[in-house]
């Protein structure tokens, strides 16, 4: 098992501490984040900041904040590396997963959990699923049994889903129709009976709903395949044995960028592509790691992300860039956290689909938004509300 993912399963007790009592705002300003990281004592303060950064709407702290708690250092490029690259075919990630879904039964794709970047691609790929037979998306962070009424996450559905691109996965996937479940174990067991609980939990709610295929999304290695020390199996392992139904598996951690460029693979920059990828050889075979044994069916490979009005790139996709105007604005004292939730969720405790923190008036940040309505919400550094108004993004 991973350092990370070890790391991540003990630190969940800290992770609610962390926001917790007369502190508990849930999307915090950049500085009070950075002012708790200087105080907190914890080992994991560093990936514990980078998911609170992460809800917050702040990739680049996200990222840096967690390469500084894994202690990251330099990757440095092997010939390996590079010859592998000329022997292989650069492919859109999302068409590849597209055609072979429609062959396979179950999926199942990891994200990390402070990197929204893997939500916003699982989201892309929901509408071509839906047409291919998927019926079900199975959560590990989710614990709300009213989803599927509701439509929408709210900040009690789940852990990492108060984060807003978690929170659009679960908006979109429901529009589509899609069934979601939640399949966490009851906690307090170990590794391994966590990973067998999952794996139980996913294949008693297949055997009990049969009419479409299934989307399993993931944190780290549960998505693997193989064995896994201290496991035996991860989640994925186990369901294959379960089910009796090979899993088409997809790792989305191992070749994502870092905070730096020095610090990621080869892979990630090499091929200047600006969306993710698989890397297919000539025999049609698809990369899928480097170290052995291969743990996951393929490797999507995230490429470096380029900032549009200082937000990701891969942000925009379906969405329109919203300025919030300045005449809204210029009365009131900055920074400020600018929220957008869809209308009618934020007075049942909805999550934004978008934030931003506005630290001048200046500021070229913009809200990344797919048409509709919207409740806008501005709240000061002492987290009181300065304005809330309402728009239309066209």
């Amino acid at each position: 098992m991973k350092k990370h993912a070890l790391l991540f399963a003990l630190f969940l007790p800290s992770f609610l501490l962390f926001t917790s009592g007369s502190d508990s705002e849930t999307y915090k300003f950049a500085g009070d984040i950075h002012s708790q990281l200087e105080t907190d004592t914890m080992p994991w303060r560093f990936q514990t900041g980078a998911v609170m950064y992460s809800f917050a709407g702040d990739y680049r702290n996200a990222l840096s904040t967690w390469d500084v708690g894994m202690n990251r250092g330099n990757y440095t490029p092997t010939p390996a590396d590079s010859l592998l690259l000329k022997q292989n075919t650069v492919a859109d990630a999302r068409q590849y997963i597209l055609n072979r879904s429609k062959t396979e039964q179950l999926i199942i794709i990891n994200e990390a959990h402070h990197n929204p970047k893997h939500r916003t691609f699982t989201q892309s790929l929901l509408e071509g699923l839906y047409k291919n037979g998927y019926r079900y998306l199975g959560l590990e962070a989710i614990f709300d049994t009213a989803i599927n009424v509701r439509n929408f996450a709210i900040h009690q559905s789940g852990y990492y889903t108060v984060e807003p691109e978690f929170g659009n996965l679960i908006y979109e996937a429901r529009k589509l129709g899609f069934t979601i479940f939640g399949y966490e174990a009851t906690g307090g067991q170990s590794g391994k009976e966590r990973e067998i609980e999952q794996a139980r939990n996913i294949h008693n709610f297949m055997q009990k709903n049969t009419t479409g295929k299934y989307l399993i999304h993931c944190g780290y290695d549960h998505v693997y395949e193989n064995e896994v020390r201290d496991w035996e199996k991860a989640m994925a392992g186990r369901l294959k044995e379960y089910a009796q139904i090979d899993p088409f598996t997809i790792d989305q951690v191992k070749f994502t960028e870092k905070s730096q460029m020095a610090y990621s693979h080869y892979f990630v920059y090499a091929t200047r592509a600006r969306k993710p990828f698989v890397l297919i050889g000539k025999n049609q075979k698809v990369f899928n790691g480097i170290s052995d044994p291969k743990q996951t069916d393929i490797s999507v490979i995230h490429p470096l992300t380029v900032y549009e009005h200082e937000r990701p790139h891969w942000m925009a996709e379906g969405r329109v860039m919203y300025n919030v105007s300045q005449k809204k604005l210029t009365q009131y004292s900055y920074p400020l956290l600018i929220m957008a939730y869809r209308k009618g969720e934020l007075e049942k405790g909805g999550i934004p689909a978008d934030i931003i923190e506005q630290n001048a008036k200046e500021s070229s940040k913009r809200l990344f938004l797919k048409k509709g309505q919207y409740s806008l919400v501005v709240k000061n550094t002492k987290y009181e509300i300065q304005d809330s108004f309402e728009i239309r993004v066209r």
